[in-house]
């Protein structure tokens, strides 16, 4: 009998309307376009400012663009499940919220908090959703509305991140073609690099809090360089070494867009060209959940069926891994 396995069969995204360019942030902090565009690759990132707006609104219209594609209705998806590091709230969750947007009761949804692995992690959980034939439509969406957690008076993290989503359809397939390996890893250890350290139960919301700002990302930048690189790397070559595969018999990497430095860190270490590799840092900075999505959306139409990719991501906390897949279609 054949091998059930999970395959992506459409991809959808979205990002805000209103740009926040380079030029934009040299009138806001001590900062250059020259100085970010050498250290980040990034030109520009969307931001999603429209009051009472969150990272399920971004969700939403990835999703709808996804239903478009795939001719599927709201009502036909069984399960949703959402990588995101800036839910809505800390509860409900933000994947029932971007269904009941949608308009439908019909199926259940999850998050799942990875940092910039949210993706990746949601990914491989929905797969066994369908290689178990428990069900038929999973969607997976990675949202991060970053402007809510970033502090714009802080030059080293605020020209990074921007906002944005993307989704994919996964459906069953029996000829082969679909998620077929992954590498998944974690060391809690890495908390201290890269983290939000105030709104958790540890230190809950206060006015000192608040004051002190606390409530923003922080991230130790060599240390945290360091390891993106070191675990994609790694997580990709046990991938590849445990499916007899070399680089050369992959056609497109897909890394999460952290950083121009990492990502040419990551294919001069893998020695796979540049124009192997997908990148759209440049136009969207660090989206954390959205950046793989985004990759897939943009680079669309030049998949073709039966492409090897592997999906490589790396987050705080830490998390990071690689997924091996064959282009369904």
């Amino acid at each position: 009998m054949a091998k059930t396995l999970a395959a992506i069969k459409g991809v959808g995204a979205y990002v805000p309307t209103n740009v926040l360019t380079n030029a934009d942030l040299e009138k806001i902090v001590d900062t250059t376009d020259e100085w970010i565009t050498t250290r980040t690759g990034i030109k520009q990132r969307h931001i999603l400012n429209e009051k009472g707006k969150a990272t399920s609104d971004l969700g939403v219209e990835a999703v709808k663009i996804l239903l478009e594609q795939t001719g599927l209705k709201p009502d036909d998806i069984d399960l949703l499940i959402c990588g995101t590091v800036t839910a809505d709230m800390v509860f409900p969750d933000t994947a029932n919220t971007i269904l009941d947007k949608l308009g439908t009761n019909k199926g259940f949804g999850f998050d799942i908090n990875a940092a910039c692995s949210g993706f990746l992690f949601a990914l491989n959980v929905g797969a066994k959703f369908i290689e178990t034939n428990t069900y038929k439509n999973v969607v997976v969406v990675g949202a991060d509305m970053m402007s809510s957690i970033v502090d714009y008076t802080d030059r080293t993290t605020c020209v990074i991140f921007g906002d944005g989503a993307g989704a994919v359809l996964l459906q069953a397939d029996t000829d082969g073609y679909g998620i077929l390996d992954s590498e998944l890893r974690g060391d809690g250890s890495g908390r201290q690099f890269l983290h939000m350290k105030a709104g958790g139960s540890l230190k809950p919301a206060s006015c000192e809090t608040v004051e002190a700002k606390e409530h923003f990302v922080y991230q130790e930048g060599k240390s945290v360089f360091k390891a993106a690189v070191n675990g994609m790397i790694t997580s990709i070559n046990e991938v590849l070494n445990r499916n007899n595969l070399s680089p050369n018999d992959i056609r497109w990497v897909v890394p999460h867009q952290a950083n121009m430095r990492i990502i040419n860190s990551v294919a001069d270490g893998m020695k796979i060209p540049i124009d192997q590799v997908m990148v759209n840092i440049q136009n969207y900075g660090n989206t954390t959940s959205g950046t793989l999505p985004l990759c897939l959306f943009d680079y669309r139409d030049q998949l073709k069926k039966g492409d090897l990719i592997v999906l490589t991501a790396f987050g705080g906390g830490f998390t990071w891994g690689s997924t091996l897949i064959k282009w369904a279609y």
